[in-house]
């Protein structure tokens, strides 16, 4: 009965989300709540499930609205223009190079294994170039999102380290054979980015007729410029550098709390920018109502997450779901799982996943002499380029965020585009015989 329910809970909300018939926050608060009463649990529990679920996402909320404040102040005191102004000179408004770009850097912002800090670094600065020359800003969140999760199999990046565990085995020894296929994709990585940045350009000249933007377009555009020029602070450029750069490395240093450093790193931005209150308390509120909005989201996320975690449902999910097979399919078991490893993260937590299903699986395809290894290699590849298409990740509610736009959009433009890319670097791990 609790896979049952479970399903339908996570059926239900990817359903909601994808279509847009209400609000994530209504999605994921009211119906775990209705199929946690479905299930027999009473108040108490579902009172212990809340608390439980929203103090694992309390600080990435704090980090969430702070970072949001944060670089809104950057942005506005005018940090990332000459970036983008640089990038566009430089791709000279190549719609293909930018796409290809934006793996390269999501590879680079990826490497300390924190998908928060990726998208904090990524999206800020390339969102703008994205809107300037009119390219499809999920095109932008495609991208960032498979270069992410590939990345993201390093021997410190979360997945690695549960399958590690899992197998009793050193993180070190299992990552080796992981490294080429982590060239495998990401080199397929790079020419879905080309394919996708053609297939954008031919959109955007089918759409206006010409690749060149006119930057003195519109009323409204000249309204806004007006209005960037007036915030912008181009005498404190330098300072606001070496914040930023301050910023990033405390944060990737671990010195701090990352809540606690962008409380400190948003106070320093206004303190330099914007010195007298009511203009600080503008600033604030320009930003605030982006960033309250997706803290209630990533409560409400942490609602879902802490009923299906501790209500005993993931868990059942993952332990059921393995015995649905024929037994002539065993020892293909863990192939076939890591085939479905892209649905399976729009169904299952990373801890479901890996701690749940895993184990079962691992134990299953042993006996019928498959290596321990091959199980947690096929199943690993398989979802880990999925990362950041599932409504269960925090740290792309909190991306999606800071671009204001939408869940179920971002997973209809980009699933099958990931799930193809995940297929083909499984088939490339089975090749070179990583997985057998």
């Amino acid at each position: 009965m609790l896979t049952a329910i479970g399903l339908s809970i996570i059926v239900i909300i990817v359903v909601l989300l994808l279509t847009e018939k209400v609000s994530p926050i209504i999605a994921m608060i009211l119906v775990p709540f209705i199929g946690a009463l479905l299930a027999g649990f009473s108040f108490e529990e579902i009172k212990q499930f809340y608390q439980d679920g929203t103090r694992s996402v309390l600080q990435i909320v704090i980090m969430f609205v702070f970072a949001i404040l944060f670089f809104g102040i950057m942005s506005d005191a005018g940090l990332f223009k000459p970036l983008i102004d640089g990038l566009v000179k430089l791709t000279r408004g190549n719609v293909v190079a930018v796409a290809v770009g934006t793996v390269l850097i999501s590879i680079v912002a990826q490497l300390d294994g924190a998908g928060a800090t990726t998208f904090l670094l990524v999206v800020p600065p390339l969102l703008p170039l994205y809107k300037r020359l009119r390219m499809n800003p999920y095109l932008l969140f495609l991208l960032l999102a498979a270069s992410a999760g590939l990345v993201n199999m390093l021997p410190w990046g979360g997945p690695t380290g549960r399958v590690a565990t899992v197998l009793e085995m050193d993180v070190g020894e299992l990552y080796r054979p992981l490294f080429a296929v982590q060239i495998i994709g990401l080199v397929l990585t790079l020419a879905l980015a080309a394919f996708l940045g053609v297939r954008e350009k031919r959109r955007i000249l089918r759409e206006y007729g010409t690749l060149q933007f006119d930057d003195a377009a519109s009323a409204d555009e000249i309204i806004d410029r007006a209005s960037a020029e007036a915030l912008a602070r181009p005498q404190y450029f330098w300072a606001n550098v070496v914040l930023f750069l301050l910023t990033m490395t405390v944060l990737f240093a671990g010195l701090l709390p990352a809540g606690y450093v962008f409380m400190l790193a948003t106070t320093l931005a206004l303190l330099l920018n914007y010195r007298k209150p009511h203009l600080q308390m503008e600033r604030i509120n320009a930003h605030a109502g982006g960033a309250i909005m997706m803290a209630t989201i990533i409560l409400a996320a942490g609602t879902f997450l802490g009923i299906l975690k501790n209500s005993g449902m993931l868990d059942a999910i993952a332990k059921n779901m393995v015995y649905l097979l024929p037994d002539a399919l065993l020892p293909y078991l863990h192939i076939i799982i890591g085939i479905f490893g892209v649905p399976l993260e729009l169904v299952l937590s990373t801890d479901a996943y890996y701690f749940g299903l895993l184990p079962v699986v691992e134990q299953i395809t042993s006996q019928v002499g498959v290596a321990p290894q091959s199980a947690g290699y096929a199943m690993l590849i398989g979802s880990i380029v999925g990362t950041f298409v599932t409504p269960l990740s925090p740290a792309l509610w909190m991306g999606l965020g800071l671009a204001r736009l939408s869940m179920g959009a971002h997973i209809r433009y980009s699933f099958f585009w990931i799930w193809g890319l995940s297929l083909l670097t499984l088939l490339g791990a089975m090749l070179i015989g990583v997985v057998v």
